[in-house]
């Protein structure tokens, strides 16, 4: 594996190449790194990543930029639910997305370091991964608003204006002030 170094940023730099590192989004029970798309060039890197923040779940809302075996051979499932840049996500993908949230955070953790965690990535980190993650806050209790700001304080420059307009306008599932994902 190549060296790893610190760049200015202090984030992680691979073959003179800043890698972003994944941002923790972390409310309640729900757990998630939000990531800029990996390569098979950096791919370890994330890996090292996940595995420190325990993810499941891999959910990949763009083109394919690196090969998924790494990952299945550790474990983490791979979801391939790609739409448009700078779009909202289709409501299949939506529903597909929130049954994911449901069936790994519905359980009891006591160690919190042993909670599991999701991936999120598009190309960037800042436009379809965030608006995933911020439906699961919305579904989990927090106010449209508040869930982009909450992104927006961890993950700057997240969630563009056609994107924060679809969040605004986000119903829960559920009408109850009840959390569905819990």
């Amino acid at each position: 594996m190549p060296a790893m170094r610190t760049s200015r940023n202090n984030g992680p730099v691979l073959a003179g190449s800043p890698i972003n590192p994944p941002t923790l989004i972390e409310y309640n029970h729900l757990r998630f790194l939000i990531a800029d798309a990996p390569s098979n060039n950096n791919l370890n890197l994330y890996i090292q990543e996940f595995e420190r923040h325990n993810v499941t779940d891999v959910v990949r809302v763009c083109d394919p930029t690196y090969n998924t075996e790494p990952l299945l051979n550790r474990g983490i499932k791979v979801h391939e639910w790609v739409f448009g840049d700078g779009e909202a996500p289709p409501s299949q993908i939506v529903n597909e997305w929130l049954d994911l949230v449901q069936n790994r955070f519905s359980g009891c953790y006591d160690d919190a370091e042993a909670r599991p965690s999701i991936a999120c990535h598009c190309v960037a980190g800042l436009g379809r991964a965030p608006v995933l993650v911020a439906i699961a806050l919305i579904e989990a209790g927090m106010s449209p608003l508040d869930s982009v700001l909450y992104i927006r304080a961890r993950r700057r420059g997240a969630i563009n204006n056609k994107q924060l307009k679809y969040i605004e306008n986000y119903k829960r599932r559920s009408k109850s002030a009840k959390c569905v994902i819990c």
